[in-house]
């Protein structure tokens, strides 16, 4: 098959990632292409030329610089690149568009394609998403979602073709039996109030254990202000690591805290920690409770970081191996790239033997 990845634009998709979208999305195109189809990736400009790149966008990320016209500046440049992209898509032979953005000009537009697009939604209903998702009017626009608690909310909005659950490529979350000799909790993400990394950190103190802190500083301020203050010898922020690093720090530790404070669309920290072999403390926000068993983790109160620590010293009992298990069971990436195949060869096959109408925008062309 010949097939378009549109990507988000605000970070590059290469490693070290800047979150779990981006990890997403390259391995989607990485795995596509190991398998022998022929892939573009629509990204930004610094994303990885292994994934089938083609740039049509700086990250928009490089441009919020703190004034005012920088939010201008982004919206203008994402939706010239998408608008640009859309137009571009009707004439570029593709079989298939899959639509890994989160912006709404592809959805808008997915009826001026002459070819099927599919639509992954990662994250819970917002304005502009749901604004561009009620104009598509197309019968070869299909949406899917992470996780059932993601396609509850869109639900009411558009219809959802099936949940094709997120995974990770197990074999490079090495598994351990043991975590290091020397004790210490992990938590690792993009450092934004969202994620709220300040609270592992008042949960750490409180089990009495280090917390080694990974992941890019995405908000500056909030670092300044809620983490910064609180680094010592235990409490640390080892940097934004790359994958080799990354998997040893989660694989030595003995508990994983995972710490939303907005409804996890699906949770792809849970999934590679459990990978590792690491038991997690989460709260019990979104799909987490979904991705974990009570042999696997521990569910926290969302928000209380007395229930969060009490959480972690429960999940330091838990069987490494019933982790790691529970991760090859419901994470694994070959499924999630074989559930995709089998609705791609759908789709194209659907509308092929459709009836050819071709979209009035083009046909007036």
């Amino acid at each position: 098959m010949h097939i378009a990845i549109i990507a988000h634009l605000k970070h590059a998709i290469v490693e070290p990632f800047a979150g779990g979208l981006e990890m997403h999305t390259h391995l989607l195109a990485l795995a596509l292409r190991t398998r022998g189809h022929e892939v573009t990736l629509f990204a930004s400009t610094r994303s990885d030329p292994a994934t089938g790149l083609t740039a049509i966008c700086e990250e928009t990320a490089l441009l919020e610089t703190g004034i005012a016209e920088a939010t201008d500046i982004v919206f203008f440049r994402e939706h010239h690149a998408y608008l640009t992209l859309m137009t571009m898509l009707r004439h570029g032979g593709f079989d298939i568009v899959h639509n890994n953005s989160l912006h709404y000009l592809p959805v808008a537009m997915a009826d001026t394609l002459p070819m099927p697009m599919v639509t992954t939604l990662h994250t819970p209903p917002f304005c502009w998403l749901e604004s561009g998702i009620r104009l598509c009017r197309g019968d070869t626009a299909r949406f899917v979602t992470v996780s059932e608690a993601i396609r509850t909310l869109w639900s009411p909005i558009v219809a959802i073709d099936r949940v094709v659950g997120n995974g990770i490529d197990l074999d490079r979350f090495t598994y351990r039996e043991q975590p290091d000799v020397d004790p210490y909790l992990v938590w690792y993400g993009r450092i934004v109030p969202e994620k709220g990394v300040h609270m592992a950190i008042a949960a750490a103190r409180a089990v009495g254990l280090p917390l080694r802190i990974a992941g890019p500083i995405s908000d500056p301020d909030y670092f300044t202000a809620e983490v910064a203050p609180h680094l010592d010898d235990d409490i640390r922020h080892v940097g934004h690591l790359d994958h080799g690093a990354l998997s040893k720090l989660i694989a030595g530790a003995r508990t994983f805290l995972c710490t939303p404070r907005w409804d996890e669309p699906y949770g792809l920290v849970v999934a590679e920690a459990l990978a590792c072999g690491t038991p997690v403390a989460a709260f019990a926000r979104g799909a987490i409770p979904s991705l974990l068993s009570t042999a696997s983790g521990v569910l926290a109160v969302p928000d209380d970081v007395a229930s969060l620590a009490q959480a972690a010293v429960r999940a330091m009992t838990l069987d490494r191996a019933a982790c790691r298990a529970r991760a090859e069971a419901i994470c694994d990436a070959e499924v999630m790239i074989n559930e995709y195949e089998a609705l791609y060869h759908e789709m194209i096959t659907a509308t092929r033997s459709a009836p050819s109408a071709i979209p009035d925008l083009v046909a007036a062309e």
